[in-house]
């Protein structure tokens, strides 16, 4: 088995990486390069698109899923595998990515004809996405997948973002089984909406994001507090709060949080709550309004926390004085106001869509106030500001830094260094090496010696495209392997998927007590096996859907 890294190798954007698997090639991600390095979105790609036979998509983010139009354009015809809300996001993610792209051709070319230059096209198209859809196949979460005769993969909840997964990888060799993990990206645990990352029982080898692996994320516990202090602050100097959010999950998660005070069965009464519930918040992107209906087709997936409020009758990302706005019209009337007002918008790293429009007109202005959410990768607009840069450009014009910059790093979807070093130790068995990928070279540089140092396991810091021979004797880097046997990863795993049948059984009896009687008889310890698991497991995720369906339904 070889593996090459094709993107994510010296950054965070562009996730790539290809396992060469017998005669199979077998891709995990195709993300679309950002900030710094987005040239590289119009460099060849490194093998024959027509040549991958599976892509396997940790979760919907650009970054990571940003070029499989492009990859469909230029000849792949193999299957797309993804958990279904991952795939529920990229219709309208990429479909947005393409608008994008055909808008900023025809900006690009309208230059070139003036200049007596040639025209470019854009890198894929709205055509090039619908044609990707039909490559797709979502799975369920904790199914087992047999993709042939050799490969077995499995997708988890990775708690990053609605549908992201931890992939799981059964390669069958002459001489026995090698499990390979993706992480793609880790969320941090006891996050609004979204369920911890599932600890994985063991591995031969990791493939482990790298984000935050040299930081530790700062006020994590009361991010919302930190929040609603920076708007109030804001507001009563006559100002407006421009947050840069991510359309899909962060801007989410943050409507959850401001629910809690908006909403009176959630939050307090108290003056400050009062205070703040007379603040209009604007959610200005078309695609944030699509995702947020996306997140409600797929409540099934939510964490218990925002499960009990759908069953009570509450709608969490839903409060008075939250407004969407429906058209460029709104969103440019937004800053002939004067009104002190919330607006979030995207994109998350402020290098495309309304957020430069809207930082255009508020940055200069000493009475608002810039809230960043998320990462800022380098390179991008973003990461200028939160570095401090007193002067920016944006549309071509110079624009001076007045308003007040903050960084609310508790809303993250990255685990820090200690979540990154808590999953890992979640394994039984350690895993004998660990690719570290998706970091700028410092952090996977100390991240490699903090897992060394902690956990005596070996990491591997990856050069792009340089072919790692995973065998008994290896040529770029020496990985011995002493191979398994099914009937050997089973007597591993086997107490840890039936325990978590068990737990799944326990929760669904407090909700259906007919779901329970039809389930129950199944559990048969003297009976139980991975095709067991399977199907039961399968009924149990279509249950626990149907229900939380019914609890949107009788909400409405």
């Amino acid at each position: 088995m070889n593996i090459r890294f094709l993107g994510a190798v010296e950054g965070v954007t562009g996730s790539c990486h290809l396992i060469e698997f017998r005669d199979k090639l077998i891709m995990l991600d195709c993300g679309m390069y950002q900030g710094k390095d987005k040239d590289f979105n119009y460099k060849g790609h490194e093998v024959s698109p027509e040549n991958i036979d599976y892509l396997l998509l940790s979760h919907s983010h650009i970054d990571h899923s940003g070029r499989i139009p492009l990859l469909v354009k230029n000849g792949f015809k193999g299957t797309i595998y993804c958990s279904k809300p991952t795939y529920d996001l990229c219709e309208i993610m990429l479909l947005d990515s393409a608008h994008i792209q055909e808008a900023e051709a025809e900006w690009r070319n309208r230059k070139a004809r003036r200049s007596g230059k040639p025209t470019v096209p854009p890198l894929y198209t709205q055509t090039n996405v619908y044609d990707s859809f039909k490559y797709f196949k979502p799975v369920l979460y904790e199914q087992i997948v047999k993709i042939d005769e050799f490969l077995t993969v499995r997708f988890n909840d990775a708690g990053h973002v609605l549908g992201s997964s931890i992939i799981e990888m059964w390669f069958e060799e002459d001489d026995g089984i090698t499990k390979v993990v993706y992480s793609g990206d880790l969320g941090m645990r006891d996050k609004p909406l979204l369920k911890d990352p599932v600890i994985i029982g063991s591995a031969d080898y990791v493939i482990l994001e790298s984000t935050y692996g040299n930081r530790i994320h700062a006020n994590t516990e009361q991010p919302e507090e930190q929040l609603l202090n920076i708007i109030l602050k804001t507001v009563r100097r006559g100002g407006t709060v421009i947050i840069p959010s991510f359309a899909v999950g962060r801007t989410q998660e943050i409507i959850y949080h401001l629910n809690k005070y908006y909403d009176n069965s959630l939050g307090s009464a108290s003056d400050k709550i009062n205070e703040l519930k007379r603040i209009p918040v604007y959610i200005d992107s078309p695609l944030a309004k699509k995702a947020t209906e996306v997140f409600w087709r797929n409540a099934h997936a939510f964490d218990k926390e925002a499960r009990n409020y759908l069953m009570m009758g509450d709608n969490p990302l839903q409060f008075e004085n939250l407004h969407f706005t429906e058209n460029v019209e709104e969103s440019k009337m937004l800053n002939h106001s004067d009104e002190p007002k919330i607006i979030i918008s995207s994109s998350g790293m402020c290098d495309a869509g309304r957020i430069k429009h809207h930082l255009k007109h508020n940055l200069w202005k000493k009475e608002c106030s810039v809230v960043f959410v998320g990462y800022q990768a380098e390179g991008t607009l973003g990461r200028r500001i939160l570095d401090g840069a007193k002067d920016v450009k944006i549309f071509g014009e110079e624009i001076h830094v007045n308003a007040e910059i903050h960084n609310v790093e508790g809303f993250s979807a990255h685990a820090d260094r200690n979540g990154l070093i808590n999953w890992l130790k979640g394994f039984k068995e350690k895993p004998r090496k660990i690719f570290l990928v998706h970091g700028e070279a410092q952090s996977k540089a100390e991240f490699a010696n903090e897992i060394k140092n902690i956990l005596d396991i070996d990491c591997v810091i990856p050069a792009y495209n340089v072919i790692y021979k995973v065998k008994k004797r290896a040529e770029v880097v020496e990985l011995s392997l002493k191979h398994r046997t099914w009937e050997e990863w089973a007597a591993v795993e086997e107490n840890a998927l039936m325990e978590e049948l068990k737990n799944k059984l326990r929760n669904l009896k407090r909700v259906s007590e007919t779901a329970f009687n039809l389930t129950e008889e199944w559990l048969r310890e003297d009976d139980f096996n991975l095709d067991r698991y399977n199907r039961i497991n399968n009924e149990l995720a279509e249950i626990e859907s149907r229900i939380m369906n019914l609890a949107l339904l009788s909400g409405e």
